[in-house]
């Protein structure tokens, strides 16, 4: 298993920042490569993801630890990914927002073609730092 960190620092305080992350609807706006995204019920979710050409719906379990800012997933089925969102406070208006991902390669590779070894680990460092970056914008606009 790989483990994958980043994060990105957002020009909101910390309760807007929790709250677009939540807003599972909107993930496509800003998670590359997801189409639809959408709360099966109160701690399920379902997407549909659409990467290197293949298209298919990842289903995940989400945990809150909403005293601690942290929002965990596990996929319930292939590919085995999971991962978390930790939230933490700069300041009055600024948030870290931080992404951890687990992961195998192979599993990754499998599930959704693309590169092997060190590249596809450049290609998924790259799609989260994009990713971040992109949620960035998207709660500084205030959509």
């Amino acid at each position: 298993m790989s483990t994958l960190e980043e994060h990105v620092d957002v020009g909101v305080p910390i309760d807007r920042a929790w709250d677009s992350l939540h807003r599972l609807e909107n993930y496509p706006r800003f998670v590359e490569g997801v189409r639809d995204a959408r709360t099966e019920a109160q701690d399920r979710a379902r997407l549909d993801v659409e990467t290197g050409g293949r298209a298919r719906e990842v289903e995940a379990e989400v945990a809150d630890r909403a005293g601690e800012r942290v929002m965990e997933w596990q996929t319930t089925g292939a590919p085995d990914l999971a991962g978390s969102f930790s939230l933490q406070p700069i300041d009055q208006n600024h948030t870290r927002v931080q992404a951890r991902l687990e992961y195998d390669p192979d599993t990754l590779r499998d599930a959704f073609g693309g590169p092997r070894g060190f590249a596809q680990a450049n290609a998924i460092e790259r799609l989260v730092r994009s990713d971040l970056e992109q949620f960035k914008e998207y709660v500084e606009r205030g959509r």
